[in-house]
């Protein structure tokens, strides 16, 4: 998904106040009061979030000097003429979590992240949301929020909560014909690495289905395979004789083994079933090609062709973040990563079987804010996801894949007008059936009297959580949100609100934050609070 080539600059014209809220109008009110209002839509639905009027085709907001020449300079006998601010944020969605469950290895090794790895949107996503799901093949869309507190002035947090249906049971999904592609190269010769991933694929094996169907292939210096593609059935102990037989030598070469990789997913390939490449590597890439769009574009025709996805996980204390990152951005895929046996467990025998099935393809969202009551917003996170508003109905501009049992959540950070009562902003998310290719989509409102509550001690908890994690993330990275608690504080937040919610992973978010405190992790430079409309 090459989704950065698709975003034309932060500055766009204004397409008017008054065309916004005529969309906007259109569009039934959403519920008052704590809580969200959501309703189905088809594709050709009005009132939903539009694409921006022609223009220069970019985001953006605050002020720009007027007429501009053919060679880019104003005109010195034309005035000035200001640029009303951008009210809509467009975004593909992510189900990754890698950045999160990296930086908690990270701190536990005694280190902070490297800000470039830390992903807010990733250590949101990490987290249970308890959105409502739906029963067809769709989207449900909550929004809600509260105040940020005292701290946080005139600013409240707004929620954008999207989920899918949950996944099938294990007999009632199509079959999957997975080709695993391993790293066995030198900086993989550790326990919590090779020897994580050999458990990881032998456990897998043990919960497959006889008729899902698995390949092997492992890379160092070059690419061989191990296993063609092999059904389970009766054929369980060959496959665990082939990943016990994996060993770690030489340098890596992740060209090599993700071009084998397709190769064999295409020789394999079974109509009908959930085909997919399954990466796992440290991604150091020190041999061959190294640059990931290069990577993809040697085996484009296999992923278009035959719509095989990738899926990445990372391991390794060094980790190559940023590849593997977007190698499964353009391998219409997502990442996660695992650093013990209980993370493994939780990927390869709760989640991997379940999410085999597509739900969406080139899922995207848009948020329209309604200036009568908006001062300025900003989404944390999501930047290397960004979509150009004008293209949120262009089905040729590659979005996110999400699968059975997913939800998405984006938090904004809003500042309301003085006195501003009514209707907040409108949430659409749009997408493709991953058969028929058709676009569907489903909106969502939100109203002032469902984020003015307080956040802390507020209503609902899983907010809060979402919270904890969004401020731990913007801190790690040096940046700052209105009305982020210091670490400590924030620490002491997540470990009551992991009593409140008896839920583990909040207990590991308290203890990372606690090791982020002790590393000495603090706030960067506060973003600058002027301007209206969007701020970048």
């Amino acid at each position: 998904m090459d989704r950065r080539t698709r975003v034309h600059g932060r500055e766009r014209m204004y397409r008017g106040a008054l065309g916004l809220l005529l969309a906007g109008g259109v569009l039934l009110t959403g519920c008052s009061g704590e809580g969200s209002g959501a309703k189905s839509s088809t594709a050709d639905r009005r009132g939903a979030p539009a694409p921006a009027a022609t223009g220069n085709g970019a985001k953006g907001g605050g002020a720009e000097s007027g007429a501009q020449a053919p060679d880019g300079e104003r005109k010195a006998d034309e005035p000035e003429r200001s640029v009303a601010p951008d009210y809509l944020s467009t975004f593909a969605l992510d189900v990754d979590t890698a950045s999160y469950g990296y930086a908690r290895r990270t701190i536990e090794d005694g280190r902070l992240p490297d800000p470039g790895t830390v992903r807010p949107e990733e250590f949101v996503n990490s987290f249970r949301q308890g959105y409502p799901r739906p029963k067809h093949n769709g989207f449900t869309v909550s929004v809600d929020g509260a105040r940020a507190g005292a701290e946080g002035g005139d600013w409240s947090l707004v929620r954008v909560g999207l989920a899918t249906r949950a996944a099938p049971p294990a007999a009632e999904r199509p079959p999957a014909a997975l080709t695993f592609v391993v790293d066995i190269s030198g900086s993989m010769d550790a326990a919590d690495r090779l020897g994580l991933v050999k458990g990881s694929l032998s456990t897998l094996t043990d919960e497959l289905r006889d008729d899902d169907s698995v390949s092997l292939v492992t890379f160092s210096d070059e690419a061989r395979t191990v296993l063609p593609m092999t059904r389970l059935r009766d054929h369980r102990g060959k496959i665990h004789d082939a990943v016990d037989s994996m060993e770690a030598t030489d340098s890596t070469n992740v060209e090599a083994g993700v071009r084998r990789g397709y190769e064999e997913a295409v020789d394999g390939h079974r109509k009908g079933a959930n085909n997919r490449v399954v990466l796992l590597s440290d991604a150091l890439a020190n041999t061959g090609e190294t640059d990931a769009d290069a990577i993809l574009e040697r085996i484009g025709s296999a992923r278009r062709e035959y719509g095989i996805t990738l899926f990445g996980v990372g391991v390794g204390s060094d980790y190559g973040d940023a590849l593997m990152e977007r190698l499964t951005d353009k391998g219409d895929g997502h990442t996660t990563y695992i650093a013990d046996e209980e993370q493994a467990r939780k990927v390869f025998v709760d989640q991997l079987p379940a999410h085999l099935e597509l739900t969406a393809r080139d899922a995207k969202a848009q948020v329209a804010f309604d200036p009568k009551t908006v001062q300025k917003f900003k989404l944390i996170g999501y930047e290397d996801r960004e979509v150009a508003d004008e293209d949120f109905r262009d089905d040729r501009v590659d979005g996110g894949e999400v699968g059975p049992g997913h939800t998405v959540t984006a938090l904004y950070a809003v500042r309301l007008r003085d006195g501003a009562s009514g209707h907040v902003a409108t949430a659409t998310v749009r997408w493709l059936d991953p058969r028929s290719r058709a676009a569907h989509e489903e909106t969502g409102e939100v109203e002032t009297g469902a984020i003015g509550g307080r956040l802390w001690g507020g209503r609902s908890t899983r907010l809060q959580v979402t919270a904890v994690a969004a401020y731990f993330a913007e801190t790690l990275r040096g940046g700052e949100l209105p009305g982020a608690p210091g670490l400590a504080e924030l620490a002491a937040r997540a470990k009551t609100l992991a009593s409140q919610t008896e839920d583990d992973a909040v207990s590991r978010l308290a203890s990372a934050i606690s090791g982020a405190d002790a590393l000495g992790g603090g706030r960067g430079d506060t973003t600058a609070d002027t301007g209206e409309g969007e701020m970048g």
